[in-house]
């Protein structure tokens, strides 16, 4: 069959006899993936070599593999054959594999060279998955460095316009898809659940098309749904998903033997590469399903969101591949407008630790060092050292250890890389890493206990009763098996041991363990805190709420109090195997005091406390100084002067800001603790030695030569007035000093008196023979011009015996209270 991609296969070859890397954009359908490898096998400058073709997924990799081999009329394992994770159909007259991309990443590790290979192809690239810009980046270091006869393809139906310029690569495109689709909307968005809504539009196509139906749903459980759903239909109902075992997806992705119609209910999966026979029809639910990472508690949750602009082009490509064909989207034109364009990166946004050790494997320890179409984000990266670190796979550089390469000879990430080389139990490890990796084989509200399901595993195994889901356990038990095979161990059926159970769980999720944060008797819901520092709950009611302490397997990054959904008990004595103790001298803001004792910690968890006799005074004072940063400056005693020191330079600071006055605000005195306050920190322990502490000297000491001289010049503590009293100035940052004195003293006196260099006049408050305020003002000529009078009026009815002349400019100042005259 001719198909779109055949007019552009010699731009293809003559691009790639010119250049080391091409780009080609071929819609779906177009058989870039199926036609296009197999007319570069005879390429002069293949020169007899290997072809390498990347697909993101097993399914996928299987399946285009077959398409290939059976476009040159031989079976898989002849001239195409693939390999994925534990699975290989090659021979040695094998010229182009299709692989998932770890595969290729392993083979780079092992031989940088590349050997006998001379074109790489990276299918699907808009995926734009970790491993895919791992290969790319590691592919760019090596024509550069080594090879400079090798190419590399990068290939996409929906690409970044912009790919090409930043590759630096040219670009073929393709005209069209193999057979037209209609797209068809609804009116408006459905509302309820997206199962109900994909089986309602798979009955109607039913009755409204020819050929099979391809409906894509987010992920197992509603797929389950669905299927249940359509019982009865007049059509074989078949799900496909990555777990599935791998006959049941042949039975999805071929016609049915004995003709009836297929309706399949895929994950994502079906976006890409998959030629599903017989499908004219594709229902789209609108929705995926995804791990998203919180790089804040270093944990993944699968989260559920719309489906992107390419990849709703994708599914609805997969209904023209044989013919023509009509894809309903379960959403709205208008919505479709608003859906994002592409979903970003995963390097964005993905743990980074598998890509980490890689990197260091290759040499690399800082990222920047390769070419990279995004960036790892550096605070990811640094979370991935720190994990790593944690498993001994990395150094203090960032260097890989012996450790780190050992874990690269298991495929999985790190964690279970790690649990698989403990030297105890190869077989349970083997049994619990293939659980780790699997979907929970219990049904819900079967607790939280992880020995649960080892047991159910072997119990499975040994063809007895265990109530668990047999197509979940069986790919565990396939899965254990090739563990075990790597581990050279036989299976072990006997009743696993809950805590070396819990042992093993701590070597992958170090930072998971956990320790009950209250005593256990009586709980019906255990909270614990866990090693890196965050809280943890189980359900109410679980079995394992009473345990002292636990090996956390899976939970949510909820930020308060994460939600337990998998763990196993842990000897404490497994915690304090090598937990170093650390000398602590902490404030106690419950008790107002320093806690100066010895901790054996596990991260945040502290296993056993003894105290500290010789208590270091840096520690002391720095435990006080994070005191006073905790609970403020209130836990001090500014004294009266002390007060009017700060009030005095803080004026100061705000009338003279290009002179070097010192910031003895609030904020500023929190900002150098260390520099004013830890020397005069004298014996101080507690709350009350913090209070009683004389801090005059301590803010005196920040004013260097000749500020203080200065001081007393700009802004005196006192003002003399005319009867020769010294009244006390009250500052007041930002405004003027206050001046309060008995109106009488100021008798005679024109002028407002003044500070900072007569540039600030005072605000004066005139007080009555009482000492309560009659006026304020700061302008004391006009007062005695105008105001006065009205004052005096008042006054001299409240205070007869006192005297209030009529010239206030001539009346000699007084203090007494008594009439001096007529």
């Amino acid at each position: 069959m001719t198909l779109p991609i055949h007019e552009v296969i010699p731009a293809v070859q003559t691009a790639l006899h010119a250049h080391s890397l091409v780009v080609v954009q071929a819609p779906p359908g177009a058989g870039k993936s199926t036609a296009l490898p197999l007319a570069l096998l005879d390429e002069p400058w293949l020169a007899g070599q290997k072809i390498i073709m990347l697909q993101p997924r097993r399914v996928a990799a299987r399946a285009v593999a077959a398409r290939l081999a059976e476009g040159l009329g031989q079976r898989v394992g002849e001239t195409v054959g693939y390999r994925v994770r534990f699975e290989a159909q090659v021979s040695p007259g094998t010229r182009l594999e299709v692989v998932t991309e770890g595969i290729l990443t392993r083979r780079l590790q092992r031989d940088p060279e590349l050997a006998g290979v001379g074109l790489v192809i990276l299918d699907e690239f808009h995926e734009r998955s970790l491993n895919a810009d791992l290969a790319l980046a590691l592919l760019r270091d090596l024509l550069g460095a080594l090879r400079d006869d090798l190419r590399v393809l990068v290939m996409s139906a929906t690409l970044d316009p912009a790919l090409p310029g930043r590759l630096g690569a040219p670009l073929v495109e393709s005209a069209g898809r193999a057979y037209p689709v209609e797209v068809r909307y609804l009116a408006a968005d459905p509302v309820g659940r997206v199962e109900d809504a994909v089986a309602r539009q798979v009955r109607a196509a039913l009755l409204a098309h020819e050929g099979d139906v391809l409906a894509f749903l987010p992920g197992v459980r509603e797929i389950r749904g669905a299927m249940g759903l359509l019982s009865g239909v007049d059509a074989a109902v078949l799900p496909l998903y990555g777990d599935l075992p791998v006959r049941e997806q042949h039975r999805a992705l071929r016609p049915d033997p004995g003709g009836q119609r297929k309706v399949v209910l895929a994950t994502s999966i079906a976006e890409t590469s998959l030629t599903i026979d017989g499908v004219r029809v594709v229902v789209d639910g609108g929705q995926s399903r995804w791990a998203q990472f919180d790089p804040a508690t270093g944990l993944s949750r699968m989260v559920t969101g719309r489906v992107t602009q390419d990849a709703a082009a994708q599914r609805a490509g997969r209904a023209g591949r044989t013919a023509p064909g009509v894809a309903y989207r379960l959403w709205s034109e208008r919505t479709q407008a608003l859906l994002p364009a592409a979903r970003p990166p995963e390097v964005l946004e993905a743990d980074l630790a598998p890509l980490t050790l890689e990197l260091a494997q290759w040499g690399v320890t800082d990222p920047a060092a390769l070419w990279w179409l995004d960036q790892p984000p550096a605070r990811r990266i640094e979370t991935a050292r720190d994990l790593l670190r944690g498993l001994g796979a990395l150094d203090s550089a960032g260097r890989i250890t012996p450790e780190g390469k050992r874990l690269l000879d298991f495929p999985t990430h790190p964690r279970l890389a790690h649990l698989l080389t403990g030297r105890e139990a190869p077989a349970l490890a083997a049994d619990v890493a293939a659980l780790l990796e699997e979907r929970d084989p219990l049904p819900p509200g079967s607790g939280a206990d992880l020995t649960d399901r080892v047991a159910a595993l072997r119990a499975w195994r040994r063809r007895e009763a265990q109530g668990g889901d047999a197509a979940v356990l069986e790919r565990a038990e396939r899965l254990s098996r090739q563990w075990r095979g790597l581990l050279g161990v036989r299976p072990d059926d006997a009743a696993p041991d809950p805590y070396a159970v819990g042992a093993l769980v701590a070597r992958a999720y170090p930072e998971r363990a956990a320790l009950a944060r209250e005593a256990a008797s009586g709980l019906r819901r255990g909270r614990f805190l866990l090693a890196g520092g965050q809280g943890a709950a189980l359900p109410e009611g679980d079995a394992l709420a009473g345990t002292r302490a636990l090996a956390v397997a899976h939970l949510d990054a909820a930020q308060a109090e994460g939600r337990i959904f998998l763990a196993a008990p842990l000897d404490p004595a497994v915690l304090a195997a090598g937990a170093p103790w650390v000398d602590v001298v902490r404030w106690d803001s419950r008790t107002g005091t320093l806690v100066a004792q010895q901790e054996q910690r596990c991260g945040a968890l502290v296993l056993e406390t003894r105290p500290l006799r010789d208590l270091p005074p840096g520690a002391r004072v720095a435990a006080l100084l994070d005191a006073v940063r905790q609970e403020g400056l209130g836990v001090l005693t500014f004294g009266p002067e002390a007060q009017a020191l700060r009030d005095r330079v803080n004026a100061l600071r705000h009338w003279r800001p290009d002179e070097a006055w010192p910031d003895l605000t609030d904020a500023g005195l929190l900002d150098t603790l260390d520099v004013w306050l830890a020397p005069h920190l004298g014996s101080a322990r507690t709350r009350e030695d913090l209070g009683r502490l004389n801090l005059l000297p301590a803010l005196q000491a920040r004013l260097p030569w000749p500020l203080p001289a200065q001081l007393e010049e700009l802004a005196p503590t006192h003002l003399t007035v005319p009867t020769g009293s010294r009244i006390r100035l009250s500052y007041r940052p930002g405004e003027a000093p206050i001046l309060a004195v008995k109106l009488q003293e100021l008798f005679g006196l024109a002028d407002t008196p003044a500070v900072n260099g007569g540039r600030t006049p005072v605000l004066l408050h005139l007080l009555s023979p009482a000492g309560r305020p009659v006026q304020v003002t700061q302008d004391l000529r006009s007062f005695w011009n105008s105001s006065y009078f009205e004052v005096r009026k008042d006054l001299r009815g409240r205070y007869p015996k006192h005297p209030w002349p009529d010239d206030p400019w001539s009346h000699a100042p007084m203090r007494g209270t008594k009439k001096r005259g007529a």
